[in-house]
């Protein structure tokens, strides 16, 4: 909607341009033309200022103030001319119809909108409204919130007017389907119910508390433009258009007759003859427009006889109004003009008198009787009514008393001139009477201009009646059929039709458009007693005829070869006669009466002088008779069709909706009525609609690509000689415009191309872009036909692209403010603003991919090339900061995985000409924190293992994974500290138990994290990077060997300095090694498993490696362990039968106990080997982590113990065992094999040939004993061991 407070300053030129080219003089004459005055910039304030002293400048800025008046008058005027125009085509239209089929156009958001928006949904993000949601919801409208919502290309787009709400859920919806779709399953709620909730979640946070987007009493017309519009919203539409004032509109309304279908009908008809008089007028001078060939010309005068044909023609086929269901709608063929139409006499169509049979319906109402005195008061009366010819009606009964009946009777004739006869009728009494009396009779001949309201007639009543006075008030109403334009008594003189002078009752009969007829009827008839079409006739005032006797006021119909005479009776009835037949002729001579054409003489030369006000003469139809009369076919209505789409569009653009050029169906609607009316040549009209949508983009409107698409189209087929709509000829003008606008339009796709991210932001209007790229390719071809090679339209879009880049990067700097902190910011503010800068560089090429690409799909490499251009852009300033870092400084790695990660999974980008760039960079750094990691590690190891106490970790520092480690090593000493990117699954766990020794343990976490960050570098060059994880692999599995043989060579060491009696308790030193070895083992697997054949082998060598040495390390252990056994046994080789301490000890001990308890010999011995076994197996299995080997390590240590065992009562197999040796052995044997069963040894190692052999034995030397000594066990035994406790 035009802004009420627009200055019309802004486009004084360009309307005095347009006036320029629109009026033309009344007699054919080129148009005047009037430069537009120069203005002085500063304003009336600056003339103000001048004026206070005396100089010529006070002159002329009287003259321009003049003359600025006058340009103000003239556009007035130029603007009521256009909108009479405008009022005939929506009074009636005759060609066009409002489309329905329109796409709806959504309410468009603005700058204000914008504002509230952020506000709700920064409201929701800040927790102050009342909508519940989930954290993945948030994160999405955070997203939404910081990328689209607070975008300054947003911002930009609502400020033109080419956003809707439509468009900001359209972004939101999309934006969160990638989020549901990357989200996992959940049983019983599926995504879509997600989205649907997520969307209705959306809706309330954009509604906020009342909706905003429905605004009450905003703009009225313009909230219903989008539907059909009725005729006087279509008035008021074009008054705020044009800036017509309602008063003016009314005016002209009235003057116009704008709601009398039958001047409207007239006025066309009188167009269409003019312009055809016109054509006719052009033939014979030869004055056409200069068309591209000269046959061309005859050609032009064809296209004008068949688009008024055509117009004919639709003004034909409209329905005339129907008086009744008999009449039929007659289709004739047009007589007028026969002689330009090359139609003889012979070829005219006659109308016959049954062609204009007439229908009528008349309504007959009896209110009273009046003087009826003959009957009693108490007889009963009653009237009957009929139209002659017809069936016959009664009233109702009633006394003589009071005869009322306010009775209706309908009736239908075909007559125009009916009788209708109403009698009066009384009861007969008498009982030989056959029919009732009748009272009284009156005889009507009503016609359709008679009298409506009721009437006292006077009755005509039999002989020797005594009511002479008997009146009847009664009314007769007859219509008016719709297609009976005037009716009446005429006298008539004609020199083929009504050849005497006398007065006859005369209709009107409108049977067609084009058709009408003079009939004259007698009484009771249906069909004319003779008939005149006025095809071809012209109707004047005349003087009277003296000759002619009856009637006062003359006027005729003349025609090559007849005149007709009419004479009416009174002034009035003439001119309304004379109007109706200048309506029905069609003519362009508008008849004056003579006393009118006096009156309007004086004023004729005064009409155009000076600037006069626009209501000086309220007589002449309140001042608009000058536009109301002017003749359509006298202006240029191209030019003014182009003021008219001009402000329509103004108008449209600057309406609620986002039409992005689009008019409404209103719109369309007027337009195609003016265009086809006043012959408006389609190439013309689209032409000056592309120029002005070109104009629009150009200053930052939105316009759809397809509109102009659509227009251009059109254009182009017809330059080519297509003939889009039937018109076959291309003048100059046309051809030169069209190359001229499609030079412009060319360039503004480039641009909008070159720009795509700011005029299509976040794809929106949605599939724009594609529409852009389709019409690019289509302005490009060289002609209609030929279509241009595919290589060209690639070589436009490469260069557009190549521009799109430099401005995107440029654009983007900009934003980030890179310039000013790349000259004076010390290199780590460097660092830190290019990997800002390259989060930025990804965020754009994502957006491109996410919006853009599906519009670039038939040249998917050239989004390619874009992104490499940009990329290479950016590659200057990375370059710039990474030469300002110091050497062997790593902060610039995290910048290679944001960047490698984002080009890696790009099918075009991965080792591309930036990425291959990237790679070069960061190759010898790679390889040079590799080395001196390497070394670093190796060093770690060597003085770890040197100064190694062998705790567990867990007794050195519970809080190891908590201390704070650089993302990126950076050493003063050149030996980098390991990065902490992540930390290894195995840490958890590894502090909530003992573990191996901090050395190991740190060798272990170094190697891990090495290898997680370079493979978190996911180094995209497959060559490099199976270098990469082979040499840290390998480089792994040596440092792990050298760590496994330090170890076993610091367990043996260990081992060596423990003592062997039963008092040796596992130190937990050795099972820190053995921990070690054990994660050594596991750690293998990770760290230096590659699959391929000498990586595997390699791999291979090092478990060998770990497992020997573990079986080494275990069999020291079961040695040493074996041997304290070894300790027990030999001091129990002292009571061997006759040896020396045996008799000694065992007279000791009976002599001593006949005196004092002695204690058993032995027991004390083999308890403290049981504590001894039991305890280090309790250490071994809560020390040492790994099962498996604990498992082995008992297997050997008991298999061991009865080795040892078997072979000492093997050297005593001739000797009986001493008491004391029997009772110790018997206890160790049980206890060690119930412990070793419960640490889980297996049956078939605990019952070995071994145990059974010294089972036996004991069993066998128990018996002995219980034979010669009986209590000597005090009972011990080999028996029932499993269920003995102790």
């Amino acid at each position: 909607m035009l802004d009420p407070s627009s200055s019309e300053e802004e486009s004084d030129e360009v309307l005095e341009e347009e006036r320029r080219d629109v009026l033309v003089a009344a007699g054919g004459g080129s148009p005047r033309s009037l430069p537009p005055p120069p203005r002085d910039p500063r304003g009336r304030e600056a003339g103000a200022a001048r004026a206070a002293s005396p100089s010529p400048s006070v002159l002329s800025e009287g003259r321009e103030e003049q003359e600025r008046l006058q340009r103000e008058e003239r556009e007035k005027r130029l603007r009521l001319q256009l909108y009479v125009f405008i009022a005939r085509c929506i009074a009636h239209p005759f060609n066009a119809k409002q489309p329905t089929d329109m796409a709806r156009r959504q309410q468009k958001l603005n700058k204000q909108q914008l504002q509230i928006l952020k506000e709700r949904f920064q409201a929701f993000l800040n927790g102050e409204t009342q909508i519940v949601a989930d954290e993945a919801f948030c994160n999405a409208v955070r997203s939404y919130y910081e990328v689209f919502l607070k975008s300054d290309r947003v911002a930009r787009m609502v400020h033109s007017g080419g956003c809707s709400a439509n468009d900001f859920r359209d972004v939101f919806k999309k934006n969160i389907e990638k989020r549901v779709r990357s989200l996992p399953e959940i049983d019983g709620l599926s995504k879509e119910t997600v989205l649907s909730s997520w969307l209705a979640k959306y809706d309330a946070i954009y509604r906020g508390e009342e909706d905003f987007c429905k605004q009450p009493n905003r703009m009225a017309l313009s909230a219903v433009s989008e539907l059909i519009l009725s005729k006087e919203q279509l008035y008021e539409m074009f008054q705020q258009i044009l800036g017509i004032k309602k008063l003016e509109h009314q005016l002209i309304y009235n003057a116009c007759q704008l709601d009398n279908g039958d001047e409207q009908a007239a006025q066309i008809r009188r167009e269409l003859d003019g312009r055809l008089q016109l054509a006719e007028q052009m033939a014979r001078e030869r004055k056409f427009p200069k068309f591209v060939t000269r046959e061309m010309e005859s050609m032009y005068i064809e296209e004008l006889r068949s688009s008024v044909n055509l117009l004919m023609a639709n003004l034909e086929s409209l329905p005339v109004s129907k008086g009744g269901p008999e009449f039929k709608l007659q289709k004739l063929k047009r007589s007028q003009n026969s002689a330009f139409l090359d139609i003889g006499d012979e070829n005219e169509v006659q109308l016959s008198k049954s062609d204009v049979v007439l229908s009528f319906t008349l309504e007959i109402v009896i209110m009273e009787v009046q003087g009826l005195k003959s009957v009693a008061p108490n007889r009963i009366v009653y009237c009957t009514m009929e139209v002659e010819g017809g069936e016959k009606l009664q009233t109702d009964q009633a006394e003589a008393s009071r005869p009322q009946w306010g009775t209706q009777g309908d009736f239908t004739t075909t007559h125009p001139r009916p009788v209708v006869k109403v009698k009066l009728f009384t009861e007969s009494t008498g009982v030989l009477a056959l029919e009732d009396k009748e009272l009284g009779r009156v005889v009507l001949y009503p016609t359709s201009n008679s009298p409506k309201s009721p009437d006292l007639h006077k009755m005509i009543v039999p002989k020797n009646s005594q009511d002479s006075d008997l009146k009847i008030k009664l009314a007769v109403r007859m219509d008016k059929p719709p297609h009976m334009k005037h009716c009446g008594y005429l006298y008539a003189l004609g020199q083929k039709v009504w050849k005497r002078w006398k007065k006859r009752y005369f209709v009107l009969v409108q049977v067609s458009q084009y058709t009408f007829a003079m009939c004259s009827y007698r009484e009771k008839k249906s069909e004319p007693q003779e008939l005149m079409q006025l095809e071809g006739y012209t109707v004047d005032y005349t003087a009277p005829h003296t000759g002619l006797q009856g009637g006062r006021m003359f006027f005729n119909a003349v025609k090559e070869g007849d005149t007709v005479i009419f004479a009416s009776d009174d002034e009035q009835d003439r001119i309304l006669w004379v109007q109706a037949m200048y309506r029905a002729t069609g003519q362009s001579y508008k008849p004056i009466p003579a006393s009118q054409a006096q009156k309007m003489n004086p004023k004729a030369g005064n009409v155009n002088t000076g600037i006069s006000p626009l209501y000086t003469d309220r007589g002449q139809k309140h001042g608009m008779d000058e536009f109301i009369s002017a003749n359509p076919c006298k202006f240029d209505h191209a030019s003014l069709f182009r003021l008219l789409q001009r402000q329509t569009l103004d108008h449209r653009l600057n309406d609620s909706y986002s039409c992005l050029g689009w008019f409404s169906p209103g719109q369309v609607f007027v337009l195609d009525e003016y265009c086809a009316r006043y012959g408006v040549r389609g190439c013309h009209r689209h032409l000056c609609y592309l120029d002005e949508l070109i104009e629009y983009s150009e200053n930052g409107s939105v316009i759809d690509p397809t509109l102009l698409h659509y227009s251009f189209a059109f254009c182009a087929s017809h330059v080519h000689g297509n003939r889009p709509d039937g018109i076959g000829t291309v003048s100059v003008e046309e051809k030169e415009r069209f190359e001229e606008i499609k030079d412009r339009l060319s360039s503004l796709l480039e641009n909008q191309i070159s720009h795509f991210r700011y005029c299509f932001p976040f794809g929106r209007p949605e599939g724009a872009l594609k529409a852009t790229l389709s019409l690019l390719e289509r302005v490009l071809m060289k002609d209609i036909a030929t279509p241009i090679p595919a290589e060209e339209v690639k070589k436009v879009v490469r260069k557009c692209l190549e521009k799109a880049a430099l401005i995107n990067y440029t654009r983007l700097t900009e934003y980030a403010k890179i310039e000013e902190t790349m000259n004076q910011a010390t290199p780590a503010r460097k660092l830190e603003e290019v990997l800002h800068l390259a989060e930025l560089c990804i965020e754009v090429l994502q957006q491109n991919e996410e919006h853009h690409s599906e519009a670039f799909a038939w040249w998917p490499e050239l989004l390619a090339e874009h992104a490499e251009k940009f990329l290479s852009l950016y590659s200057v300033d990375m370059d710039s900061a990474l030469e300002a870092q110091p050497q062997d400084s790593w902060e610039s790695f995290p910048l290679f995985q944001l960047l490698n990660n984002a080009l890696r999974s790009d099918t075009f980008l991965c080792n591309g000409k930036f990425h291959k760039h990237l790679q070069e960079i960061f190759v010898p750094m790679v390889i040079r924190y590799i080395d001196l990691m390497e070394s670093s590690i190796a060093q770690s190891i060597h003085r770890g293992l040197e100064q190694e106490s062998w705790q567990p970790v867990k007794s050195i520092t519970n809080s190891l994974p908590n201390v704070a480690l650089p993302k990126v090593p950076s050493l003063p000493l050149n030996l980098p500290q390991i990065p902490s990117f992540t930390t290894p699954t195995w840490m958890t766990s590894m502090y909530d138990s003992t573990n191996g020794s901090a050395t190991s343990e740190d060798l272990f976490w170094k190697l891990d994290a090495l290898q997680m960050f370079v493979f978190d570098l996911h180094w995209p060059e497959p060559e490099f990077a199976h270098h990469l994880e082979q040499r840290l692999k390998l480089m792994a599995t040596d440092m792990i060997e050298a760590c496994v043989k330090r170890t076993r060579i610091a367990f043996e060491l260990k081992l060596q300095k423990t003592n062997k009696s039963t008092d040796l308790r596992i130190p937990p030193s050795l099972c820190t090694m053995f921990n070690v070895l054990v994660d050594a083992k596991k750690q293998t697997a990770k760290l230096c498993i590659l699959d391929g054949g000498q990586e595997q082998q390699y791999h291979s060598k090092i478990d060998d490696l770990i497992e020997e040495t573990v079986k080494e390390i275990i069999s020291l252990l079961v040695s040493k362990v074996v041997s304290v056994l070894e300790g027990v046994l030999s001091k129990l080789s002292r009571y061997d039968e006759g040896t020396f301490f045996s008799s000694l000890v065992s007279f000791t001990v009976k002599a001593a106990a006949k005196y004092v308890d002695v204690p058993k010999p032995g027991m004390d011995l083999a308890d403290t080997y049981i504590m001894f076994v039991r305890q280090n197996q309790d250490i071994l299995r809560e020390k040492v982590n790994e099962e498996m080997y604990i498992e082995k390590l008992f297997d050997q240590w008991y298999s061991s113990s009865m080795k040892v065992i078997c072979m000492w009562l093997a050297d005593r197999l001739d000797l009986q065992l001493h008491i004391y040796q029997l009772k110790t052995l018997i206890k160790i044997v049980k206890k060690t094999y119930r412990d070793f069963r419960l640490q889980g040894v297996l049956e078939g190692t605990l019952n070995s040939k071994t145990y059974d052999t010294v089972h036996s034995r004991l069993t066998v030397e128990e018996a002995t004993v219980s034979v010669t000594d009986a209590g000597g066990l005090q009972g011990i035994t080999m028996k029932d061991s499993d269920e003995e406790e102790g």
